[in-house]
C-alpha cells in the first residue's frame, strides 16, 4: 500500500457527499441540545396544560431521559394504559404519549376541580371523560413538542393525537428492537400530589427533533474550501519564525573545550533565510529598522519552492 499517494484529485467527487463531510455532535453539544429541549418543553407544557386545569399555574418537570429498547418501553407502560400516538411536525415525526390508567382518571378529576388524588385502582373500562381528558393532555404535547422542534414551520407543522389504543404495541410508534429515548413527564400543584406521564420515541427521531443539531442530529460543516491563511479560524495563530544568521560545525572536543572570551568566527551570506522549523519560507538581506536590526526580504519562495 502506499501511504504516499495523494487524494487530491478526489478532493471535490469527496466533498459532495454529506456522509463523508458531515459529523455527529460531540457528547457536550447533545447534551446542551437535549437540556435546551427540556427546558423549552416544559415551559410550554406548563403553559398550555395549565388552561385544561383548574387550581392554579401547573408546573412541569422532564425528565433527563433514558435509552432502552422498544420491546422494554412496552413492558414498562403495561398491557393497559391511555396510550396516544401523537404527529409532531413532519410526516415520519411521531411520539407515543402513554398515562397509566389511574392517573389518567386523577387528572379528569382535577380538571373538574377536584384534587386529582390518584386512585388505588382504576375503573374498567376507562370512563369516556378520562378518555378525553387524556387527549386534551396528548393534544397539548403534541403541540410543544412540535413548536419544540429543529426547523419547525409554526405555518404549516401539524400537531395532532393521531390514533388512540390501550394497548401501546397496536400504535407501532417504533420497532420491538429500536433504542428509543423516554422521558417522564412529572405534572405538579404546589406541594400537592405529582401526576406521571411517559413520552417515548426512537433515538433517531428525538436527534431529528433536537435544535441546534439540525436533520439526522448532525452539525453541518462549514465549506471546507482550501485557506489561504488569510482569513477563516488560522489566520491569528502566532508562528516562531526564525532568521538564519550562519551556521557554523564544531567538534565535540572543540565544544568541551568552549570558554567565555572565545571567539567564533561566522560567514554571513548575502542572504538570510527565513524559515519556520527547517521550512524556509523567505530570503532576506540583513540591515536595520529605527534603532532595531531588521531583515528586509529580498525573495519570497512560493508555496512548490519552500524547502
Amino acid at each position: 500500500m502506499n501511504l504516499a499517494q495523494s487524494f487530491d484529485h478526489a478532493r471535490p467527487v469527496a466533498q459532495h457527499c454529506a456522509e463523508l463531510i458531515s459529523r455527529g455532535p460531540h457528547p457536550e453539544e447533545r447534551d446542551a441540545a437535549l437540556n435546551a429541549w427540556r427546558r423549552d418543553l416544559a415551559q410550554g407544557l406548563s403553559g398550555e396544560l395549565s388552561a385544561i386545569f383548574s387550581g392554579g399555574k401547573l408546573s412541569v418537570t422532564v425528565s433527563s431521559g433514558e435509552t432502552i429498547s422498544g420491546v422494554d418501553v412496552l413492558a414498562r407502560i403495561g398491557p393497559v394504559a391511555a396510550n396516544s400516538l401523537l404527529r409532531c411536525g413532519a410526516e415520519d415525526r411521531t411520539a407515543l404519549f402513554s398515562v397509566d390508567c389511574a392517573t389518567a382518571v386523577a387528572l379528569t378529576d382535577l380538571s373538574f376541580g377536584g384534587t386529582g388524588a390518584v386512585p388505588d385502582k382504576a375503573p374498567e373500562p376507562l370512563p369516556r371523560s378520562a378518555s378525553l381528558t387524556v387527549e386534551q393532555v396528548a393534544s397539548a404535547v403534541a403541540r410543544v413538542l412540535t413548536r419544540s422542534s429543529e426547523n419547525c414551520d409554526d405555518q404549516g407543522a401539524r400537531s395532532e393525537v393521531i390514533v388512540r389504543s390501550e394497548s401501546a404495541p397496536r400504535l407501532k410508534a417504533f420497532e420491538p428492537d429500536a433504542q428509543c429515548a423516554v422521558f417522564i413527564l412529572a405534572l405538579s400543584l404546589g406541594e400537592g400530589e405529582t401526576w406521571r406521564t411517559l413520552v417515548a420515541l426512537p433515538q433517531k427521531r428525538l436527534d431529528d427533533m433536537l435544535p441546534g443539531l439540525g436533520a439526522g442530529g448532525s452539525i453541518t460543516p462549514v465549506d471546507h474550501q482550501p485557506s489561504d491563511g488569510k482569513s477563516g479560524p488560522f489566520a491569528a495563530i502566532s508562528l516562531p519564525l526564525t532568521a538564519v544568521l550562519s551556521e557554523l560545525d564544531l567538534s565535540l572536543k572543540r565544544l568541551e573545550e568552549l570558554a567565555p572570551g572565545d571567539e567564533l568566527p561566522l560567514k554571513m551570506p548575502r542572504e538570510v533565510p527565513l524559515q519556520i522549523g527547517k521550512k524556509q519560507l523567505a530570503l532576506g538581506q540583513i540591515g536595520t529598522f529605527e534603532d532595531r536590526m531588521a531583515l528586509r526580504l529580498t525573495h519570497a519562495l512560493a508555496q512548490g519552492d519552500a524547502k
